[in-house]
């Protein structure tokens, strides 16, 4: 099971290095599903006629007074590999675990967050689309989007242990310290089983009875849910009682240079024991610090 899903492994190598070797893939199923994911994406971008916009999702946050409203300003910024298209981020000692989607580009990275070197990458098998990513004690889990199936690591080595089952879309994961909190792109955030991913509850998330949907990377911090709405630069906070929406971050500032439409706001990562909030987005050259102490006191 390990030797199907997990490719390769690269270890130790520095990020020029790394990016060479990216390059060397057989051109034989590589193709196939590049060729794949882009008629997979096009769909998505010209058929989801309910997306949330930021600029009308923006209005209408801004038109409640009750919800605090924050313009995301950098205060420290490190580099990110710019070919990563980021679906999950995860901060432990130093180190960002990252997740990263696309048929045959998919993989699962532990990165020095001060230099941006790959410490250690490994590549998903090409049917799989990474998603999100959370930690539990000494497991990394990874979601994939429509294979409904999730990878569970060792933290440490970054070698696959276990495959889940669940009966969702994998977008977006956190852990409150009990549960996984997943997203699906919905309105609907679902509270799992760490052990064996089954449901305890479901969490509707709304703003004064509109629903807040296309919800996708999470990270929980102190009773709240931070999710990045999809194709726009929002951060929902989310009270993770309720499902109200009691805050929101505008990170349009933050990238200036965007190619596509899909390099968009997804990564959200917590220092706990230093107070620190890290975002990124796909494709990104670079990780900010932002600093919120209204929010994460």
């Amino acid at each position: 099971m390990m030797s199907s899903v997990v490719k390769t492994s690269v270890q130790n190598k520095n990020y020029a290095t790394m990016m060479k070797d990216m390059k060397k893939f057989t051109i034989t199923g590589k193709i196939t599903w590049r060729i794949l994911g882009a008629v997979v994406w096009f769909f998505l971008i010209f058929t989801k006629a309910d997306a949330q916009s930021y600029d009308s999702l923006a209005l209408y946050l801004s038109q409640n007074e009750d919800i605090p409203y924050y313009l995301a300003q950098a205060i420290a910024i490190y580099p990110h590999d710019p070919r990563a298209f980021t679906e999950g981020l995860v901060y432990e000692n130093g180190f960002l675990y990252e997740s990263t989607g696309l048929h045959g580009e998919s993989s699962l990275r532990k990165v020095n967050l001060s230099t941006g070197e790959i410490i250690h990458l490994v590549e998903i098998e090409d049917q799989y689309f990474g998603e999100g990513l959370t930690i539990v004690g000494s497991t990394l889990i990874q979601l994939t989007w429509k294979s409904r199936v999730a990878l569970l690591y060792h933290k440490d080595t970054l070698e696959l242990e276990k495959t889940l089952y669940y009966p969702y879309e994998g977008w977006g994961v956190t852990y409150d310290g009990s549960h996984l909190i997943v997203s699906d792109g919905s309105n609907l955030l679902r509270f799992l089983n760490p052990v064996d991913f089954s449901l305890i509850r479901e969490l509707p998330v709304s703003s004064g009875g509109k629903l807040i949907d296309q919800l996708n990377e999470l990270e929980y911090i102190n009773g709240k849910i931070y999710a990045n709405v999809w194709h726009t630069d929002i951060i929902a906070i989310i009270d993770s009682q309720d499902g109200e929406v009691v805050g929101w971050i505008d990170v349009s500032q933050l990238e200036e240079k965007r190619n596509t439409r899909e390099d968009v706001p997804n990564g959200i990562a917590y220092d706990a024991e230093n107070n620190r909030l890290f975002v990124t987005g796909k494709r990104w050259s670079h990780v900010y610090e932002i600093q919120l102490p209204e929010l994460i006191k």
